[in-house]
């Protein structure tokens, strides 16, 4: 991942509340998170959906977006001011024609999607207290560096479930 982050020629900050993508946008870059937290949603008939929460050192990306180079339905929305490096396409598919690194690539895709394909299981299948539970013990970071009621909405429960679950 090091060698991915060290292609940033750029970095951009964010503050409380201001979107890095908006729905609509075609953003083919990865995002190295130096500092703050974002998270990644959709509207579904005007309520927010997280997906996916962000702090201080992941990578993330509007995956669909960066494959297709088409819009993306989603949103990066900056929690708190958050600082990010930018790593664009074109650096990571030059960097790409190296086979370690892309092996490097591959592995974080790979990890990328198998935190995605958890999730989905959690939402489908898991009691309330078991999502946040394996949470906990995926991210125990996530709750010191994001507010509990993105959290809420991530694992798909109200602020006061979290609160409950969280003093049990």
């Amino acid at each position: 991942m090091k060698g991915i982050i060290e292609l940033s020629e750029k970095t951009i900050t964010v503050e409380r509340n201001e979107f890095l993508k908006v729905k609509g946008s075609i953003d083919t870059n990865v995002y190295y998170i130096v500092s703050g937290s974002v998270r990644i949603f959709v509207l579904d008939d005007y309520q927010e959906q997280t997906i996916r929460l962000g702090y201080k050192d992941n990578i993330i990306v509007l995956l669909d977006s960066f494959i297709t180079e088409t819009p993306s339905e989603l949103f990066i929305q900056a929690i708190k001011k958050t600082v990010v490096r930018v790593i664009s396409k074109s650096q990571i598919n030059t960097f790409l024609k190296i086979q370690i690194n892309r092996d490097m690539w591959v592995n974080m895709l790979e990890t990328l999607i198998i935190q995605q394909f958890e999730r989905e299981i959690d939402i489908l299948t898991n009691s309330p207290k078991e999502r946040y539970l394996r949470v906990l013990k995926r991210s125990p970071q996530l709750f010191q560096e994001v507010p509990h009621r993105h959290i809420a909405n991530y694992l798909r429960m109200s602020p006061e479930t979290l609160s409950r679950l969280k003093n049990s």
